[in-house]
């Protein structure tokens, strides 16, 4: 065995496996795999990346000034707490590293950001799951793991790969139950898509808390997954931290031009949403008459349950799929699962499809 060995807690971790991008033979398939926009990025965003080209050969702004004032802008919040990063995944990193070490306890759900997961665990902290019932995280399995030593608890909200969330109320008591010196993500990845009254981002608890913290991305709603570009609101005291260990130019100069240009573009955000939400119903209504469970989604994918006495599984239903050119993408350990992204209405149509074929099969 090599003398030159990794840290323990890094030499346990499996590799990141990124969801199926392409099939043997095909050209263009249509890919329903990573939760990406089928719709892409804005106009002005494109044009506003495009733009950048001649300036290619300069730092881009450290300071990340425009876009922290356009996000502050159009959500009403103070530009001096917030920190861009290399996608969410990066600020989560950040945020692990400034708060997170060897012996303390981290207290995560059994869905969402597994990444999360990894810098946790990166860290040297031990982790403990909460099972989740009905598909949602479950606030009183997450504080029965609570200790003196929690210094980290996250959940996505909405949640992934089940699509569910969490009420205000319930978030906030999932708050309530957590020791003070325990920083508490909440992921919002996908939470510009949830049109739900008793849903809150979460933005107005970091206001009254300096411990809890609220990571967003451009990746999802915005279309911008190619540029990783994301963004979290924080504590003074947290921000002031984090900036710590931020390297000068983590967010290079296309993402930030692009992004700004983005959340400035509300209305094609909204058309999206909008879109995506007739679509997601639509397609409940369509797959629920085929005998196919769908488990409610305020985001923008779902997740399918193929009950074991059907005689259909997730696999199954998988491999039908990609003979039809769609790549879907397996969830969970259980064979019973499979979570497809919403797409144009053609590419919804094309899953239709596919599986009215595998169930009539």
């Amino acid at each position: 065995m090599s003398e030159l060995q990794a840290k323990a807690s890094i030499r346990s971790l499996a590799p990141y496996r990124q969801g199926q991008s392409d099939i043997e033979g095909v050209k263009q398939p249509i890919k329903l795999s990573s939760n990406e926009s089928s719709y892409g990025p804005s106009l002005a965003a494109v044009e506003a990346y495009h733009s950048v080209a001649s300036t290619l050969n300069r730092y881009p702004d450290g300071a990340q000034t425009a876009l922290r004032e356009a996000i502050a802008g159009v959500h009403h919040l103070d530009s001096s707490r917030i920190v861009c990063g290399n996608g969410s995944d990066e600020l989560i990193q950040l945020l692990v590293r400034t708060y997170v070490g060897d012996g303390d306890e981290a207290v995560l759900s059994e869905n969402g950001f597994v990444m999360c997961n990894t810098h946790l665990q990166a860290a040297g902290a031990t982790l403990h799951i909460a099972p989740e019932h009905d598909y949602r995280v479950n606030v009183d399995e997450m504080l029965s793991r609570v200790t003196d030593k929690t210094r980290f608890c996250t959940i996505a909200n909405p949640n992934n790969p089940t699509g569910t969330y969490l009420s205000d109320s319930e978030v906030r008591r999932l708050h309530a139950g957590l020791p003070e010196h325990c920083i508490f993500l909440i992921d919002g990845a996908y939470a510009e898509y949830v049109m739900k009254d008793d849903f809150s981002d979460g933005l107005a608890m970091v206001d009254e808390f300096e411990n809890v913290v609220v990571s967003r991305t451009f990746s999802k709603i915005y279309g911008l997954p190619g540029l990783r570009i994301g963004w979290m609101l924080c504590s003074e005291a947290v921000t002031a931290m984090v900036q710590r260990v931020r390297t000068p130019f983590n967010t290079n100069s296309a993402a930030l031009a692009a992004a700004t240009a983005a959340i400035e573009d509300q209305a094609y955000m909204k058309h999206v949403r909008d879109a995506n939400a007739e679509s997601l119903q639509s397609l409940s209504k369509e797959l629920g008459d085929l005998g196919i469970e769908v488990i409610p989604s305020v985001a923008n994918f779902y997740l399918l349950r193929f009950a074991p006495e059907s005689g259909k599984s997730g696999s199954g239903a998988a491999e039908c799929l990609l003979r039809h050119n769609v790549i879907p993408r397996p969830a969970g350990s259980s064979d019973e699962y499979l979570r497809i992204t919403v797409g144009t209405p053609e590419e919804n149509a094309a899953v239709i499809d596919a599986l009215r074929a595998y169930m009539s099969d």
